[in-house]
């Protein structure tokens, strides 16, 4: 869109003056008002694409302007400003609907960049009403969800509703409940579902690349930098960037996280110039962000920031006959993966589907499937009798540091000292790390869940890893 009609709604007259000059620069067209009444006049007397709006208005709250929205001529989009003593009540508009927010001061290029992608969302709109919102209840399935429990519900709707605002999304969840599928849903629902969806996952990226991975470098930045490389930022350009594992980013670039929230400028390393980037956020932990702020490992303003529309993912254990929807939806896919007929459950399958805990969630129970197709012979599953995937050792329970003893479990030829200290001489990173995690394993029975917690990682990770082990 080259032009839009935008609506400013500031008593402030040199602020107001200041935003109408910006925007007038570059061609749009810009109508004054200074209070709630006379901008409810102007939403109903005239089309606007965009709706500038203060929350502090001589007349009232700028938050009821959200009620004369559904009697205004068009769709325009509400671009909230305000200052930093105000961040939950700009976060309060973003859940009623607003496009975007923007904190005083405010810099020319995002004040430009935000009201032409607020008048771009509502143009597809314009001269016409929203559609009547499509209903799920009682659907088994949505964009990758399996499932028809009253919880799974409550998350399709808040899918559905959330779509098409810029608002980032929080998704919390146990590993293994979908938080991935849950952006790619958010994504396949809004209008920039033709754009980029671009997922980066912060645990799995070492913090010295994890700044080049999201905002890009320049060529010879730093060893290693042959090339200029965008970034998954500016690659999810008109789409959706997916955070994943969020809290698991150092402080340090959250400080740039921050900034790149605020003013949806990037800057790639090793450069002096900033480019504008137009994004949707969804980000997600398996962590409690509200512990990790509380304990100074994640920026309490960034969090905020990004907390303006948290859906959080029940566990397998708590969805009820969704198990068993999951299961038969899964063996049907994983059976004709691997060439094998397979008609059912057996009956003892089917009481294990409903008793079994799954701490690992949707992820847990697909890896159980496949290892009962693989390993079964019979026309009905036998998930009772196939092998749960057990480490291949039964080491010690203490949480004292491996001894040549415990080693000699895992890895017979791994050499010790007299001291019995391990000499880790002729393996390799990854053989290490198997061992260790392997060993966390056993002592916690199995539970990925407490051994991802014992060492310090995401169970996500761990879950990545055994896959990768297994093929």
């Amino acid at each position: 869109m080259d032009s839009a009609r935008v609506l400013i709604v500031e008593d402030s007259a040199s602020l107001a003056l200041g935003y109408a000059a910006q925007l007038e620069d570059t061609g749009h067209e810009v109508i004054l008002c200074e209070t709630l009444a006379e901008a409810r006049r102007s939403l109903l007397a005239e089309t606007f694409d965009v709706v500038l709006l203060d929350l502090q208005l001589p007349d009232g709250d700028g938050l009821t302007i959200f009620d004369a929205l559904g009697d205004a001529a068009g769709n325009p989009g509400v671009v909230v400003v305000t200052a930093d003593g105000s961040l939950n009540r700009a976060i309060a508009a973003m859940r009623l609907g607003a496009y975007d927010f923007l904190v005083k001061p405010i810099s020319g290029a995002r004040l430009i960049t935000t009201v032409a992608a607020a008048a771009l969302q509502s143009g597809g709109d314009k001269g016409s009403k929203p559609t009547p919102e499509r209903r799920v209840e009682d659907s088994e399935s949505f964009h990758g969800f399996i499932g028809k429990s009253q919880q799974m519900q409550a998350v399709y709707r808040t899918i559905e509703s959330v779509a098409d605002s810029r608002a980032t999304v929080f998704v919390t969840g146990e590993s293994g409940t979908g938080k991935e599928v849950t952006a790619e849903a958010i994504h396949a629902e809004s209008k920039r579902r033709s754009g980029p969806f671009v997922a980066i996952n912060c645990g799995a990226i070492p913090e010295n690349l994890l700044e080049s991975e999201l905002f890009g470098h320049v060529k010879g930045a730093f060893t290693g930098a042959v090339e200029n490389r965008i970034g998954s930022a500016k690659a999810a350009d008109g789409g959706t960037l997916f955070l994943d594992e969020i809290c698991e980013m150092d402080l340090k670039l959250q400080v740039k996280l921050l900034r790149f929230l605020q003013t949806s400028m990037i800057q790639r390393v090793g450069s002096s110039t900033a480019e504008p980037v137009n994004v949707r956020i969804v980000c997600a932990t398996n962590r409690d962000p509200e512990r990790e702020v509380a304990e100074g490992r994640f920026r309490e303003d960034l969090y905020y920031r990004l907390n303006v529309i948290p859906i959080w993912l029940p566990a397998l254990r708590e969805r009820g006959n969704d198990i068993e929807l999951i299961a038969k939806s899964l063996l049907e896919r994983i059976a004709a993966e691997e060439g094998r007929k397979v008609t059912g459950f057996s009956r003892a399958s089917a009481s294990y589907l409903a008793e079994h805990q799954w701490p690992g969630n949707v992820r847990e129970l697909q890896n159980a499937l496949r290892r009962a197709v693989i390993t079964g012979t019979g026309s009905q599953l036998d998930l009772v009798g196939a092998p749960r995937g057990a480490p291949r050792t039964a080491l010690i329970e203490s949480r004292a540091p491996l001894t040549r003893n415990d080693v000699a479990l895992v890895k017979p030829e791994v050499l010790t000292s007299d001291s019995g200290a391990i000499d880790f001489s002729g393996m390799t990173l990854d053989q290490v790390e198997r061992m260790v995690i392997e060993q966390a394993i056993s002592r916690t029975t199995g539970n990925i869940v407490q051994a991802a917690k014992g060492l310090g990682v995401s169970p996500s990770t761990i879950y990545r890893k055994l896959e990768r082990w297994s093929d």
